[in-house]
């Protein structure tokens, strides 16, 4: 595989300098931001798990949920697929979700063959199971992957963050973010944790866990 990888700050650093000489909005940004937090994650089913606890719900809802999920050992495929309702549902998992965990844990995907996956196959192996969105995998393959061009233009804080920084009467709906986002190839993953960072200084809220 031959996409650039971020694995630590400089990376995250050198994609924010590339975005500020090469685009028009992203040095202004970054004044406003400063440095950009790097946001990688561990991969796997457990981070897998994790970005399902969050769909829908807010930041402060989702690591409470996972939490107690941690604690009660419940973030492992053999563990969920053998989990009863009774004992999700105690964590804070509703009927929908429950179904959504317990797909993946029987979806037998090889998370570590993901590692070397273009992001395309990664997007269409996670997608294949119930529950999981392009969102997800794309968040998924930015974070946990730490893949550098990859975006996820459906997220509403993105859009929220892109409208207010490119100066848009609307928000833009994801595929106008999708074309939107390609300005900032091949540093894609960068600008969106550049608006991210944006959006929690503009809206005074958190875009993303």
């Amino acid at each position: 595989m031959s996409e650039r990888i971020i694995t630590h700050e400089d990376h995250v650093a050198e994609g924010a300098a590339w975005l500020a000489a090469n685009t028009d909005h992203f040095g202004r940004l970054l004044e406003i931001t400063g440095p950009l937090p790097l946001r990688r994650t561990s991969d796997g089913f457990g981070q897998l798990c994790s970005a399902i606890v969050s769909q829908q719900v807010s930041t402060a809802s989702a690591r409470a949920i996972r939490g107690r999920l941690e604690t009660a050992d419940l973030m492992r495929a053999e563990t969920i697929a053998s989990a009863d309702d009774e004992a999700l549902r105690a964590c804070g998992l509703s009927r929908q979700k429950m179904r959504y965990l317990r797909a993946l844990a029987v979806s037998g995907i090889d998370f570590d063959s993901l590692r070397d996956a273009p992001t395309d196959e990664v997007v269409s192996t996670l997608t294949a199971v119930t529950g999981i969105g392009v969102w997800t995998a794309e968040i998924y393959a930015m974070f946990a992957l730490g893949r550098a061009d990859v975006f996820a233009p459906g997220d509403l804080a993105l859009q929220e963050g892109a409208r207010h920084l490119l100066g848009l009467e609307e928000r833009p709906k994801e595929r106008a973010m999708r074309e939107i986002a390609l300005q900032w190839s091949p540093w894609r993953a960068v600008a969106a944790r550049g608006l991210w960072e944006y959006y929690h200084h503009v809206k005074g809220r958190e875009g993303i866990l």
